[in-house]
């Protein structure tokens, strides 16, 4: 089986001063060896996005997304048409969030979407777990 991170996740570990730090780092770590991990070519985009405005190093998210990452799920047209399903039913969640929670729902080998989302975490009904990371303190 196979996790999706999402984005906040990918951030927390690689962004020592983030308060998901701790609880992505021991999440990642210990799951690393267990399943393959996934994300949505938006969370490659969004954290591409912040180390390109200068958040983080762009070798280190390169390295993370080299090393770590067994595969970038494209989004295609049916994970399109469930995020917007999502999005419709759940106002709040933003549409970057609703395509990456599809992600998780389309891929036959994802079974856990791995998040420090609350929003997230709410949702009801989906075709997968969401595990949701505490920040520290």
């Amino acid at each position: 089986m196979a996790v999706v991170l999402d984005s906040d996740t990918v951030v927390g570990f690689i962004d020592a001063a983030d308060g998901l730090h701790d609880a992505t780092d021991a999440a990642v770590r210990d799951l690393a060896g267990k399943q393959r991990l996934l994300v949505s070519a938006v969370t490659y985009a969004e954290v591409l996005t912040g180390a390109r405005i200068g958040h983080h190093d762009l070798d280190t998210v390169r390295g993370f997304f080299a090393d770590v990452i067994s595969r970038i799920v494209p989004v295609g047209v049916e994970i399109a048409d469930r995020a917007s399903e999502l999005r419709a039913d759940t106002r709040s969640l933003r549409m970057p969030d609703a395509l990456i929670v599809a992600t998780a729902e389309f891929d036959p080998e994802v079974d856990t979407l791995l998040s420090g989302d609350r929003a997230i975490a709410k949702l009801r009904g989906l075709q997968c777990d969401v595990r949701l990371l505490s920040e520290a303190g």
